[in-house]
């Protein structure tokens, strides 16, 4: 029923999008009844290519759900920021519609015709598009310096580096996956920690691109937790991939690193949709390690637990993307504490969230790069840089 739901309200506001193209397109060109029917097959086509990805690739056609997958994600991408150039280009024509009412000239003209109001958005669509996937491919690092009198001074610089959304599937494969890893690899951390969707597919050889993450050996270890997408994409399979890639698994488990700092793993919400309840509950999980250990918790997604207030000195997120595509950045400021960075929080404890390693749906970054993240745990008083 959830899932009829989800599909619905997918397929309503995709078509949408579809609707709105299709219309600008009509008012543009007034193509006669064969080519607007011809269109619309395509669009209907598109509406429902990602949930023919999915079946596609579930009965083992892997060729061609790829296929589907990077024409109708592609197609996706460049669909957004046009439907998004024309939202903009209509507040424009309002904005300037509403000063010349104000000062009452009319000699300020907003109008554009419907040719060149078309035009002037598939054109943005088309110079952001090209860029936007340049800019998947281009992953940055963020480096963030902790200082907690937690740290004992001995340790020196303890460094954590963090990978978080890569989605491994259909998309995502293996020439960004080594970007990613050769990004780890320069880095040298002392652990490596995944927060989360680090697979997305059923595809086939998996195994192989697990191989690449054998190769990555910190001295203290790699540690991982459950994403969303690893519970839609099948648990058993996921939790299978993490562990053969040399992941130490924690759902809502501890993991101490003696005289360094302890690590704490909470399993996503999604558990719970899928009969996995989560127990204990992160207020227990938390709470049996003294205040006096530097306790680090991995979470998928970057929610603040109040129950969990003052019980923990750092917490990983990612889930955000930070929107992939901007305009869609600005709906995804306004569901989390924060988007993507650093927020300090009370009691001395920070949240951190990535803006993901990987892209989702449409091979696309807008104003959102990828990211491996540097944090250095050092001895010293509270701050950070």
């Amino acid at each position: 029923m959830r899932m009829a739901i989800f599909l619905s309200v997918f397929i309503i506001l995709y078509g949408s999008l579809h609707f709105l193209a299709f219309w600008t397109a009509r008012r543009a060109f007034h193509f006669h009844k064969g080519v607007g029917v011809v269109l619309g097959l395509f669009m209907g086509g598109m509406v429902v290519c990602p949930i023919l990805v999915r079946l596609v690739e579930r009965q083992g056609m892997e060729s061609l759900a790829r296929v589907l997958a990077y024409v109708g994600y592609t197609w996706m991408g460049f669909l957004f920021l046009f439907v998004a150039a024309a939202l903009f280009l209509d507040i424009y024509r309002g904005v300037v519609f509403l000063v010349s009412l104000a000062i009452r000239r009319r000699s300020i003209n907003g109008k554009l015709s419907p040719k060149t109001f078309f035009f002037l958005c598939l054109g943005t669509a088309f110079v952001l598009g090209v860029y936007a996937q340049i800019e998947a491919i281009s992953i940055q690092t963020e480096h963030i310096v902790i200082k907690s009198p937690k740290i004992p001074k001995e340790v020196g610089r303890f460094r954590i580096v963090q990978i978080s959304d890569v989605h491994l599937g259909l998309i995502m494969g293996k020439r960004q996956l080594l970007r990613i890893l050769n990004v780890v690899r320069a880095a040298k951390p002392d652990i490596l920690v995944s927060t989360g969707d680090l697979l997305d597919g059923k595809i086939d050889g998996i195994e192989r691109l697990a191989e690449e993450f054998q190769k990555i050996k910190p001295p203290y270890g790699k540690y991982a937790v459950n994403g969303n997408h690893e519970y839609y994409v099948g648990i058993e399979r996921a939790r299978k991939f993490c562990k053969t890639a040399g992941f130490t698994l924690l759902n809502n488990e501890t993991f101490d690193i003696p005289g360094i700092l302890v690590i704490a793993g909470v399993d996503d919400l999604t558990a719970n949709r899928f009969g996995h309840y989560g127990k204990p509950t992160e207020k227990q999980l938390l709470s049996k390690w003294p205040t006096d250990r530097f306790l680090m918790v991995l979470k998928h997604r970057p929610l603040l637990n109040e129950t969990s207030k003052g019980l923990f000195d750092l917490q990983l997120s990612g889930h955000t993307h930070r929107g992939q595509i901007f305009p869609f950045s600005l709906i995804i400021k306004m569901m989390y504490p924060i988007d993507a960075g650093l927020l300090n929080l009370a009691n001395g404890a920070f949240l951190y969230v990535s803006r993901g390693s990987g892209t989702w749906g449409p091979p696309m970054r807008l104003l959102a790069p990828p990211e491996i993240t540097i944090i250095d745990l050092m001895h010293g008083k509270r701050e950070n840089s």
